[in-house]
C-alpha cells in the first residue's frame, strides 16, 4: 500500500510494481487465445472461422460474468486501505458464492448458442463448429468464474505475482494439449477446432486448483481466515457486490462484445473476412493487455487510497495511470505499423486472409491508443466505486456509436453500396473509443475533484 502523500515517482513505481506481473499473466492468457487461432488456422480455414466465432461468443459471456466478479477487487482494496482485516476474508467468500450463482446461467448460454448464430446468419458448417467449441468450454466455465474471484482478490491485496505463476503453468499445459486434441496427436482423438475448447475447459480447472492451493498454503493469507471461518451466502453482502459488480460486468461486456460480436455480424461476408478480422482482433487483445494491466493496478491503488481516506493520492494515482497509458499507446501504435506485414504473416498463410488483415491495421493503430486511455479512466472510477454512470457511457459509446454505427458504415453507408466491408466496423470502433476517452476523462476529473 502506498504511503500517504506519496510522491509521483513513488506512485509510478507502485503502479509498475503491481502492473508488470498482471501484464505477464494477461499476455500468457492471451498467448493461449493466439495459439488457438494458429492451431485452428493451420488445421483449416473453416475450423479457424468456427473457433473465431465461438471464442467471440465465449469471451463475451466470460467478460460479462467475470466482470461482475471484479467487484471483489475494489471491495477488498477499500478494506485493505482502511485496515479492516476482518472484512477481507468474508468479501472473498461472498465472491465465491456469487461465482457459483453466475455459473448456472453462464453454462446454459454456452450450451445453447443456436439462436444468436442463426440471427447473425452464420453459415451452417461454421455454426456447427462454433457450437462444438462452445459446448466444450462450458465444462470449464464454473472453474473460470471461481478463479476470477480469486484473481480479483489477489490483485486487491497486492499479490499479483501468484497470478503470473499460475498463468505460466496453465499456458504451458494448454499449448501442447490444444494442438494434440485438434490434430489427434499423442493418442488423443482428433477434434479439430473443438479441441481448443476442450483444452480450455481443462486448464480452467487446473488454474482453479492452483489458486486454491496457493490460498491454503500461503501463510500471508492466514490472517484473513479464508476457509477456517467460512460464511454462508449473505444476501446483504451479495447485494452490495451485485450493485457494484453488475454495472462493471455490463460495462466490460458492452466494451468487449461491441468488438467481438463483429466476428459474428460479418460472418455473411465469408470465412476469409472472419479470419482476417480475427487475426487483427488477436493483435488488439495482446496490445490491450498493456493498458489493462496498468488499469487494474490503478484501480487497486486508487481503491486503497480511497479506503485510507487519502483523496489527493487517489487523484494523483489516476492521473499518472492515464499519462502512462498514453505513452504506452503511442509506442505500441508506431511498432504495430512498422511491423504489420511480418506480424500478419505469422498468423496466417492464406493470401486472402492476409489482405483483409493488412487493410485493418491502420484502424487498429488509432483504436488501441484511445482504448487504452478510456480503459484506465474506467478502472480508476471503479477504484472510487463509481460504476453505474460509466456503464451508461459504455452503452452509448460502444453499442450506440461503435457497434450500431459500425454496422451502418459496413453495410448501409452510401459509399459502400453493394460492397460491404468489415472496415466500417473498425471505423465505428475508433470513433467510439475517442468519445469514450473524452467522456470518461471528464467524469474522472469531476469525481476526483469532488472527493477532495
Amino acid at each position: 500500500m502506498t504511503a500517504p502523500h506519496a510522491s509521483a515517482g513513488a506512485i509510478v513505481r507502485q503502479l509498475f510494481h503491481h502492473a508488470w506481473p498482471i501484464l505477464v499473466a494477461q499476455l500468457l492468457s492471451m498467448a493461449m487465445m493466439i495459439a488457438d487461432t494458429l492451431i485452428a488456422g493451420r488445421y483449416g480455414t473453416l475450423d479457424l472461422a468456427g473457433v473465431a466465432i465461438g471464442s467471440s461468443f465465449y469471451i463475451s459471456v466470460v467478460m460479462l460474468l467475470g466482470g461482475i466478479l471484479q467487484a471483489v477487487a475494489p471491495t477488498v482494496a477499500h478494506h485493505v486501505g482502511a485496515g479492516r482485516t476482518g472484512e477481507i476474508g468474508p468479501a472473498l467468500q461472498q465472491g465465491f458464492w456469487l461465482a457459483a450463482m453466475l455459473a448456472l446461467p453462464g453454462v446454459a448460454v454456452l450450451l445453447a448458442p443456436g439462436p444468436l448464430l442463426a440471427l447473425a446468419e452464420v453459415p451452417p458448417d461454421v455454426a456447427e463448429l462454433a457450437s462444438r467449441y462452445l459446448a466444450a468450454t462450458a465444462a470449464g466455465l464454473p472453474a473460470l468464474l471461481f478463479y476470477r474471484s480469486f484473481y480479483a482478490f489477489n490483485n486487491a491485496v497486492g499479490r499479483p505475482r501468484a497470478l503470473m505463476a499460475i498463468s505460466a503453468i496453465v499456458t504451458s499445459v494448454h499449448l501442447p494439449l490444444a494442438w494434440a486434441l485438434t490434430n489427434g496427436a499423442a493418442g488423443l482423438p482428433e477434434l479439430g477446432g473443438a479441441g481448443c475448447g476442450v483444452s480450455t475447459a481443462i486448464i480452467n480447472w487446473l488454474a482453479l486448483l492452483c489458486g486454491l492451493t496457493y490460498l491454503v498454503r500461503n501463510r500471508a493469507y492466514r490472517q484473513y481466515h479464508l476457509f477456517s471461518r467460512w460464511r454462508p451466502p449473505h444476501p446483504g453482502e451479495l447485494g452490495k457486490l451485485l450493485r457494484l459488480g453488475l454495472p462493471m460486468g455490463l460495462s466490460t461486456f458492452i466494451d468487449i462484445s461491441s468488438f467481438t460480436l463483429i466476428a459474428i455480424l460479418v460472418a455473411r461476408l465469408g470465412v476469409e473476412t472472419v479470419a482476417g478480422h480475427r487475426v487483427i482482433a488477436n493483435f488488439t487483445g495482446v496490445i490491450y493487455m498493456l493498458p489493462l494491466a496498468l488499469s487494474i493496478a490503478t484501480m487497486v491503488l486508487v481503491g486503497q487510497a480511497v479506503g485510507a481516506n487519502d483523496p489527493a493520492r487517489a487523484r494523483l494515482t489516476a492521473r499518472l495511470g492515464m499519462g502512462l497509458a498514453g505513452g504506452v499507446a503511442l509506442v505500441m501504435g508506431i511498432l504495430l505499423w512498422l511491423l504489420r506485414e511480418p506480424l500478419v504473416g505469422l498468423s496466417t498463410t492464406d493470401p486472402a486472409v492476409q489482405g483483409v488483415a493488412l487493410g485493418l491495421v491502420l484502424y487498429l493503430c488509432f483504436y488501441q491508443g484511445f482504448d487504452g486511455l478510456q480503459t484506465v479512466a474506467a478502472h480508476a472510477l471503479r477504484g472510487y466505486k463509481v460504476t453505474l454512470l460509466p456503464m451508461v457511457l459504455h452503452t452509448v459509446c460502444f453499442w450506440g456509436i461503435g457497434l450500431s454505427g459500425g454496422y451502418w458504415l459496413s453495410f448501409h453507408a452510401p459509399w459502400r453500396a453493394g460492397t460491404p466491408s468489415v472496415a466500417g466496423f473498425w471505423e465505428g470502433c475508433v470513433v467510439a473509443t475517442v468519445a469514450a476517452t473524452l467522456l470518461f476523462g471528464a467524469l474522472l476529473r469531476r469525481v476526483s475533484r469532488d472527493r477532495l
